[in-house]
């Protein structure tokens, strides 16, 4: 309501009905105004939405001109319209029925002498706490919008900024593989050459992981066979003559978040490296990365048709690629095992496609 009393704006020709109910409804709280036909009405609502002085409209249905019915259509059609109680003195409920789908918030029948009175006064009362609570729910869904729009414009802000970022770092990182391709280039020593060949292809499979993901529509997830397919052409490229030009991958559409992306690339290029150096000693061989799903699991596999167990020790070997393969299966709680049966070297590694909950507490718990 706009005032302590409230205003009730009483639509009726028949000018001595319309006094009872003046002074009924006055001794009652409310403060009435009267209109005696249903244009005047309408005009006097719409000057009382601009005034801000109607609160509920009483209509009576039999008026010359314009009927009860057609101003109610008419005072439904206005912005901001107060609520409207259908007053008739016809039995035909019919009547009522059209009332209230036109929008009417109430229905009842008066009488001549001015018994309906109360009835009036009550419904009007009703009228107005519906119209109240209309009010707040429109108020609180109106909210509810707003803040939606907020947390998606924060949400969408959110979103550009990682993009930004994983672009910025898939950039540095990808200026330092190429810093580490240059020193390889212009390295005298073999084992130097060998070690930052290696630093490289483990900058570039980190590398990947950010390029996908600032050219990536999900922020959360890295698609492995685009991924590795990447990382792949990335190892052809920086590999000297064609020792890997017989590098093939096979993988499924599969997603998984940017953190283990990371180990599965680590791991592939270890184990794709260590194959080009330890192999095919006399040149260069097929090398076959798989990656396969199996219910809730993946299965990676890295394998080659060389010398396998014949292949002799290199007395240039750290050990460290392997440090790095244990650690980063670590990290996918993975199994990692060779494969006797094949001919060469083929190894296979088997983990959850999600991190299990646990592994996902003490991370949180590490942190």
């Amino acid at each position: 309501m706009s005032q302590t009393t409230p205003t009730l704006l009483y639509i009726d020709d028949d000018d001595a009905l319309a006094r009872l109910v003046e002074r009924g409804l006055s001794r009652r709280g409310y403060k009435v105004v009267l209109a005696a036909s249903g244009e005047e009405g309408l005009a006097r609502i719409r000057q009382g939405n601009v005034d801000g002085d109607i609160d509920v409209v009483a209509l009576d249905q039999y008026m010359p001109g314009l009927d009860g019915l057609e101003t109610l259509e008419q005072i439904m059609a206005i912005p901001d319209a107060p609520p409207v109680v259908f007053v008739t003195a016809s039995q035909d409920s019919s009547i009522a029925v059209t009332a209230l789908k036109a929008g009417a918030a109430d229905y009842l029948v008066k009488d001549v002498t001015g018994d309906f009175i109360p009835l009036l006064r009550v419904a009007a009362d009703g009228a107005l706490r519906q119209a109240e609570l209309q009010k707040a729910r429109e108020e609180a869904e109106a909210e509810i919008h707003a803040s939606r729009d907020r947390y998606a414009a924060l949400a969408a802000e959110r979103e550009m900024l990682l993009r930004e970022v994983n672009h910025r770092v898939g950039n540095s990182l990808q200026i330092i593989a190429s810093l580490l391709h240059l020193q390889a280039s212009s390295a005298a020593q073999e084992e130097v050459k060998a070690a930052l060949t290696n630093a490289m292809g483990r900058v570039a499979a980190v590398a990947q992981v950010h390029r996908r993901l600032y050219t990536s529509q999900d922020l959360k997830s890295v698609v492995l066979n685009q991924y590795l397919d990447s990382l792949l052409e990335d190892l052809r490229r920086s590999a000297e003559g064609n020792r890997m030009s017989r590098l093939t991958l096979k993988a499924e559409p599969i997603e998984i978040d940017p953190d283990r992306a990371v180990a599965v690339g680590i791991i592939v290029n270890e184990l794709v490296m260590n194959a080009v150096k330890y192999a095919y000693p006399d040149g260069a061989g097929p090398i076959h990365v798989e990656l396969t799903s199996q219910g809730e699991d993946l299965v990676l596999s890295i394998a080659d048709d060389g010398v396998g167990d014949n292949a002799k020790a290199d007395p240039r070997s750290t050990g460290m690629g392997q440090r790095i393969v244990a650690a980063m299966a670590s990290k996918l709680d993975a199994s990692v095992e060779r494969d006797p049966d094949h001919a060469g070297t083929k190894i296979l590694l088997k983990f959850r496609r999600l991190p299990a909950p646990s592994s996902t507490t003490n991370s949180a718990a590490a942190s």
